[in-house]
């Protein structure tokens, strides 16, 4: 069961007016909008959602007891073409990300990762990082 991950802050409304950044690590599987990894070109349709969430919850204990940096999961296992570029996405403002994506990274400070969040592409864990 996958719970949607949702900001704790109260203030995360207020600051949707400023461009954010934040990086990635996107897993996709055979319900996503586009199921095809950017990293092997391999289709991802043979892969469930469960098992999809049961990995990124791997690669997140990895990234907090810090067995792994947040831009070396995502070099090795983000389907996401950012994952060249260790996730990172650039610098984005409201309206440019699907919404579920959108309001986790604004709910989240600078330095933080998020729980699971899911979108139509996939699921993510993110890295604010501006």
């Amino acid at each position: 069961l996958v719970q949607e991950w949702r900001p704790t802050s109260s203030s995360a409304s207020a600051v949707h007016m400023s461009a954010v950044q934040a990086s990635h690590l996107l897993i996709k599987y055979a319900g996503s909008r586009n199921p095809q990894s950017r990293r092997t070109g391999e289709s991802t349709a043979g892969v469930s959602k469960a098992a999809a969430v049961a990995e990124l919850e791997t690669w997140l204990a990895k990234i907090k007891a810090s067995e792994v940096s947040f831009a070396d999961a995502a070099k090795q296992r983000s389907d996401c073409s950012s994952y060249k570029n260790g996730g990172d996405l650039g610098p984005f403002g409201p309206g440019e990300m699907q919404k579920p994506f959108e309001d986790a990274t604004y709910g989240l400070q600078v330095g933080e990762v998020s729980g699971i969040v899911e979108t139509d592409s996939g699921v993510h864990l993110i890295l604010r990082t501006a």
